[in-house]
């Protein structure tokens, strides 16, 4: 067995290294079996698979040659591009870390996650000087430009792919629990906390995705990007990667749905990977009936549930393509999936109203109290998981992973049941429940309520202090396109016959819109900020009632 590291028996059987496939070979693969085929598209120019792994080496000597080795890692604060996209190859090939950034940080923030995760280099959008100059600290050893406008920086992304080109670089041997990505949570809680997703897990991710997700995948597919490849989209493209397909940009950050669907009819787009906000959007805007998407097969959403009247209306328009998959960024998405063919139109007998799913393949999902016991089916606990796309833990944050990790179980801390056939239904984040005279309160069953009446487009539910019940409910609801706000009185009059009276909201507002965090997603957290820099929350806490 040379070269293959042997440690003690245990049980008689001879535990060896864990060595597995570098994320990177991927890129290896495709430019052998796929070279002249288009693999990233982007404002009207196309790169071949052979051009994306060149350039990915040329990256790769590039950082090499500044002394980034197996480990270190790497932070990118970027809009989607292309350099962004070879950037994390690069890494990977490396065995270097990826620790991609939301681009909608502020500077401040940006220098927190650059001291977090010890980063050794800097990869910077032109866009963002001020990020640049903030982040800098005494590990940080250099910083290089993507794209090239602007002035900071010892270089930029293009010059040093340019000196490099034609260099071979090698993807180098890591083992299952090598580090390839920092996964930087949202921060709904306090600060960003860098889940570790390892090269083991990612090869498990991938596969587990292109079984349950999006089935029959091949080069012949295409795709779509409409959020930050920093996060649940760079995993989704990391897995077309995987099968050879061709990954499209639109034309810059801002989300253009008219062009979005422009793309989906001109490159024959057959899946893209979005959350619900977004995905409503798309459907309501009239582009949906200007282009053809017939091409679509499957329209992946996730991060957050989707309201039922919300899915209906998507399947209506867009056909039986939507695929709904829960799990959170520890986990790469890898809880439960909801396929296309039990996205029902219809609210019948048979329709599966409120799931999101069942078990992913390889992954085991358990509803536990707050003792850790296995609840029964219909009982409502914290929904918790094991399996291979779990991540390693947070880096360098054992009081995090204390909380994280019980009995080896990933708590997920959301909340929800399971029925006798093994769906699970979420019942909203254990963060979002409220106390209101002693009862716990669900934001989403009242929201869902809410969402069935024709004025109403959006809804957020959320529970704020009270000087008599302690917290009260306050509904902040957005006017469906086309329709005018409706008065308080006949919002809660039509929603008292369908909740106890203690679920009731004390207040309704609407507003132009909700505050969205950078993956479209509607912090509940964003939602208290603007209530109290409008003054609403001492107004609230006046109102009679409740």
């Amino acid at each position: 067995m040379s070269g293959t590291a042997v440690t003690a028996p245990r049980g008689g059987i001879a535990r060896v290294s864990r060595r597995v496939m570098n994320l990177a070979y991927i890129l290896t693969q495709n430019a052998r079996r796929h070279g002249d085929r288009p693999g990233f598209i982007w404002n009207e120019k196309s790169w071949s698979w052979r051009h994306i792994d060149q350039n990915v080496s040329a990256l790769a000597a590039a950082l090499a040659a500044r002394g980034i080795v197996k480990g270190d890692r790497i932070l990118v604060h970027s809009k989607n591009c292309d350099e962004m996209f070879w950037s994390m190859f690069a890494a990977f090939r490396l065995g270097a870390v990826w620790v991609p950034t939301n681009f909608r940080l502020m500077p401040d923030e940006v220098a927190y996650l650059a001291a977090a995760s010890g980063a050794k280099a800097f990869l910077c959008h032109a866009d963002f000087p001020e990020h640049a100059k903030a982040a800098a600290h005494p590990a940080l050893e250099f910083t290089w430009r993507i794209g090239e406008e602007g002035t900071f920086g010892e270089a930029t992304v293009g010059d040093v792919i340019a000196k490099h080109a034609g260099a071979e670089v090698e993807n180098i041997a890591v083992e299952y629990d090598d580090p390839c990505w920092f996964f930087f949570t949202s921060g709904t809680t306090g600060r960003s906390k860098a889940a570790v997703l390892t090269h083991g897990q990612m090869a498990f991710v991938i596969t587990n995705h292109l079984a349950d997700l999006m089935p029959g995948t091949t080069e012949q597919d295409a795709s779509l990007v409409v959020a930050p490849l920093s996060h649940g989209a760079g995993v989704h493209q990391l897995v077309q990667t995987a099968r050879g397909v061709p990954t499209i940009l639109l034309p810059s950050e801002k989300f253009d749905i008219a062009e979005a669907f422009r793309l989906i009819a001109k490159h024959r787009v057959s899946n893209m990977f979005t959350v619900p906000t977004i995905l409503k959007m798309m459907v309501e805007h009239s582009a949906a009936d200007q282009h053809n998407h017939s091409s679509l097969r499957y329209i992946i959403y996730a991060g957050a549930p989707m309201y039922r009247e919300d899915q209906k209306a998507a399947l209506n328009k867009l056909g039986g393509v939507l695929v709904q998959y829960f799990g959170l960024g520890e986990v790469t998405g890898n809880i439960t999936v909801l396929p296309p063919g039990l996205h029902d139109p219809e609210d019948g007998p048979h329709a599966r109203i409120g799931t999101c799913g069942f078990e992913r393949t390889g992954m085991q999902v358990s509803i536990q109290g707050d003792d850790g016991r296995e609840l029964k089916p219909h009982e409502t606990g914290e929904i918790c998981v094991i399996g291979p796309g779990v991540f390693a833990g947070y880096y360098d944050n054992p009081e995090a992973n204390a909380k994280a990790f019980r009995d080896g179980w990933f708590r997920t801390g959301d909340l929800g049941h399971i029925d006798e056939e093994g769906f699970v239904y979420i019942t909203g984040r254990a963060s979002d429940m409220y106390i209101s005279g002693g009862s716990n309160i669900y934001p989403r069953e009242i929201e869902e309520k809410l969402l069935t009446h024709p004025a109403v487009g959006e809804v957020a539910v959320l529970g704020v202090p009270d000087p008599f019940w302690g917290e009260v409910g306050v509904a902040v609801c957005v006017a469906r396109e086309g329709t005018k706000a409706v008065a308080e009185a006949e919002l809660a009059a039509y929603l008292a016959p369908k909740v106890p009276r203690y679920k009731m909201p004390k207040r309704f507002f609407f507003w132009e819109a909700l505050p969205k965090s950078g993956y479209g997603k509607v912090p509940k957290r964003l939602i208290r900020d603007e209530l109290e820099a409008r003054g609403l929350l001492e107004v609230i806490a006046k109102s009679p009632g409740g």
